[in-house]
């Protein structure tokens, strides 16, 4: 009895009662919390942003050390910079060490921003030149060299400069620069005022306040940074109606072997805008809650039920899916959900549909595969050449031709298994070359390399034949002997073993346009019964091996065609091989 009155259940009225209350309470507890977290903002703000311009400083000053110290290094060690400075250097020389040097200062630019412009200066024979790309003008650039050339005529150039960054005022624009002098060499790095301020003027230091990079006596050499004045403006006109006490405090702070400063100037007031916001915040909140309730009212009549609707029809799917009545829906969601069911069914049937087609064309393949298997013109060859030996009375030619014959069409008509022993197709292939080398005679040679702990691998049947078959037939010639080299070699990468089998020749090699469309993957030409093997054992491969076995066509340097076969072994074949 007790249980059931602890879960008594309510209606949705009374659950938006004590969601009204608690926003309310929520906003008068929000309201305290903020006007004391405004002090302990202020108190802590101000450290806060110093610490912030002191971390940027620090990284500048890291950056401008080693920017100075390997511009030094540059000028004092770099071949390039004394081949440069060298009277008499080779006009190529000349344009390769300036090309060294463009490419080693956009690496440091890549390295520490765009906003780094880099020069070189040779007085001797002056020579002025950027190498990076640089954000000045024409018209800035020829006002940098001219200072640039009146700076370094200075004796005090070194004591000036050198390991220290002065402001330099280019076009009515302040920049930073970093002159390092080696005799009559110069290394300039430059950048903008702005560039080097920019990031610490996204800080927000109040209405009033601003960053700004300054000289030695109080001059402003950048910009303060622009805000958005309307935007400010409403701020301090809300923070106005709630204001304390707004002072104001400027922070300066240094660089190291640097004749500028920071100077930040913080306004107070704008820490007023935290309690605004949470106020915002907590009114939204009220207006959420209530349109909320009034969602909650709406949700019963208008979403509870067609929810049930829709899982009445997921039901009536696994029930029977060859009959689906979805009920239409009000709600545009539920709508959409009934549609996709329905294209999911139907891309299901489609699926099966696709499965059964491929199934198909494999069947297809396979049979293409066992026509290919029978070649007549073969056969016929070998029957001619058994009956020249015949009407010669070469006997042991004609058993060993005989044999060899049979040993052939043996294998052309065993199992069609998907794979075979590598051994075996190896044989196979003796075999079929012993039989051409009767026809031909000595118009070729071939050598057959693998290791015997690789005899037991496995590989589909007739896919060497189909290569070599393609050599002999495209690649003797009567002119000059022909050599043919099979190699096997099992190779791994991470946990996975490849057998990788080069089949070469030195013959003329695949035609131009044959091996393009080899080397893009395009099908050959098939309409007059050519390259109907090679194709066939392309197909083949994408059945068997799904994207993993991968055949390269190339023609090598030295002349001749080449073909490199990559197929994945499976790891039990391996243990069972070493067995």
């Amino acid at each position: 009895m007790v249980k059931a009155l602890n879960n008594k259940p309510y209606p949705i009225r009374h659950y938006v009662k004590i969601m009204l209350f608690i926003s309310i309470f929520a906003l008068v507890v929000d309201l305290v919390i903020s006007f004391a977290s405004i002090f302990i903002v202020k108190q802590q703000s101000t450290r806060y942003l110093q610490d912030t311009a002191n971390l940027y400083i620090r990284q500048i000053n890291h950056d401008f050390s080693y920017i100075n110290h390997y511009m030094g290094w540059t000028l004092a060690n770099d071949e390039s910079v004394k081949m440069m400075d060298t009277p008499g250097t080779d006009y190529v020389d000349y344009i390769k060490s300036n090309e060294r040097m463009h490419k080693r200062f956009n690496e440091l630019q890549k390295n520490y921003g765009q906003e780094y412009n880099f020069f070189f200066y040779l007085k001797d024979q002056d020579f002025f030149q950027n190498y990076a790309p640089m954000s000045l003008s024409y018209a800035e650039f020829r006002d940098l060299k001219e200072q640039i050339v009146t700076l370094t005529d200075s004796k005090n150039v070194y004591e000036t400069f050198y390991s220290n960054w002065n402001p330099i005022q280019v076009q009515d624009k302040f920049y930073v620069i970093n002159i390092v002098p080696y005799h009559n060499r110069y290394l300039i790095c430059l950048i903008s005022a702005d560039d080097l301020i920019r990031p610490l003027q996204q800080l927000n230091l109040g209405e009033e306040g601003s960053v700004s990079l300054v000289d030695l006596q109080g001059g402003s050499l950048s910009s303060p940074g622009a805000r958005e004045a309307d935007s400010l403006n409403l701020e301090g006109t809300k923070a106005s109606l709630l204001s304390f006490s707004k002072p104001r405090s400027t922070v300066t702070e240094g660089f190291s072997n640097a004749s500028f400063n920071v100077q930040l100037v913080i306004q107070f007031g704008v820490f007023e805008t935290i309690m605004i916001a949470q106020l915002l915040i907590m009114l939204l909140f009220v207006v959420l809650t209530c349109t909320l309730s009034v969602v909650m009212l709406y949700f019963k009549k208008k979403v509870l039920k067609p929810i049930q609707n829709f899982s009445e029809n997921v039901r009536r799917i696994h029930e029977d899916s060859e009959n689906l009545d979805f009920m239409s829906s009000e709600i545009i969601e539920l709508e959409q959900v009934n549609s996709q069911f329905k294209h999911l069914i139907e891309q299901i049937k489609k699926f099966k549909i696709d499965i059964y087609e491929q199934e198909l064309e494999k069947q297809r393949i396979q049979l293409d595969y066992m026509k290919l298997q029978i070649n007549p013109h073969f056969f016929l060859n070998c029957l001619t050449n058994i009956y020249s030996m015949a009407q010669m009375h070469m006997f042991k030619e004609i058993e060993y031709m005989s044999l060899s014959t049979s040993k052939y069409f043996r294998y052309i008509f065993q199992s069609v298994d998907h794979v075979v022993r590598l051994e075996d197709e190896i044989e196979h292939v003796r075999i079929y070359l012993e039989i051409q080398k009767h026809r031909y005679r000595d118009a070729f040679s071939y050598l057959i390399e693998y290791k015997d702990d690789l005899a037991g691998l496995t590989i589909p049947p007739l896919v060497l034949q189909t290569f070599i078959e393609n050599a002999v037939k495209y690649a003797v010639s009567r002119d000059q002997e022909l050599q043919i080299r099979l190699s096997v070699a099992l190779v791994t990468e991470g946990e996975k073993l490849y057998t990788v089998i080069q089949i070469s020749d030195t013959g003329p090699g695949f035609p131009v346009e044959v091996l393009d469309k080899l080397a893009n993957g395009k099908p050959l030409d098939q309409s007059e019964g050519k390259h109907i093997g090679i194709m066939n054992t392309m197909q083949r491969l994408e059945l068997l091996y799904h994207h993993r076995a991968q055949v390269e066509f190339s023609n090598p340097a030295g002349g001749g065609a080449c073909v490199s076969l990559t197929l994945p072994q499976a790891m039990q074949d391996i243990r069972r091989e070493i067995q």
